[in-house]
């Protein structure tokens, strides 16, 4: 019947999974395996190649948005979810696999735990870690998401979410999607006022962490956040 046309295929590509794992697997070939999860009863192994040949690599599909996705015949609804859901599943993968109170040692420790709350976003965001005093993470808290022309921090909702959660320290972390990681002035202008602001109530401010892809900006290692003035 039509709708077996194709089974057998499916059937090798999950069996080949299991046994191997994808190492023996080319690009096109791990994104036919997971489109065959969203689109049943065809053939995905010419979309898939179409996939890479419009976004250029298994990454590129992968950090596509589901509007650039769909704009590929064939690509609805449910499989441009899938394919979207999956750099968040990952993130969240290597959250969890950190553990809920993970240890805050180095600028290495803080950027591994905070790219892990930007895979799979295509917006800019701004977070700030809430520290306990040995430095474990409490929890991140998710400040602003929207706009990729900046992002406005707020010093009362930080002061308000650091005295929430109990907080030592935090470190601050946003995005500049497309961009590169260099601050702007309204980047230092913000980490200032933040400053200030949890001067007042002798909470720490240990970094501001900007990421544009795998770039990352550090205003702690630059040495720029000890020579912010303060009031």
């Amino acid at each position: 019947m039509p709708k077996n046309i194709h089974a057998g295929h499916r059937l090798r590509l999950r069996d080949r999974f299991v046994k191997e794992g994808l190492d023996g697997f080319s690009e096109h070939e791990m994104l036919e395996l997971l489109l065959t999860y969203a689109i049943p009863q065809r053939d995905v192994n010419p979309l898939a190649h179409a996939l890479i040949n419009r976004f250029g690599s298994l990454s590129g599909v992968l950090d596509a948005g589901e509007h650039e996705l769909m704009q590929v015949d064939g690509v609805g609804k449910n499989a441009a979810s899938l394919l979207c859901l999956m750099p968040a599943l990952l993130g969240a993968y290597q959250k969890s696999a950190l553990g809920p109170r993970p240890l805050m040692t180095d600028l290495t420790s803080a950027r591994t735990y905070a790219q892990s709350l930007y895979l799979g976003v295509h917006e800019e965001r701004a977070y700030m870690l809430c520290l306990d005093q040995s430095g474990h993470v409490i929890c991140p808290v998710l400040l602003y998401k929207g706009s990729i022309d900046r992002v406005p921090f707020h010093p009362r909702d930080i002061v308000e979410a650091a005295l929430r959660h109990h907080a030592y320290a935090i470190i601050l972390i946003h995005n500049h999607p497309g961009g590169t990681p260099r601050p702007s002035k309204a980047d230092y202008d913000a980490t200032q006022l933040v400053l200030e602001a949890l001067g007042v109530i002798g909470i720490r401010l240990l970094d501001h962490l900007i990421f544009a892809g795998d770039e990352l900006f550090s205003l702690r290692r630059s040495g720029d956040l000890e020579t912010l003035p303060r009031k």
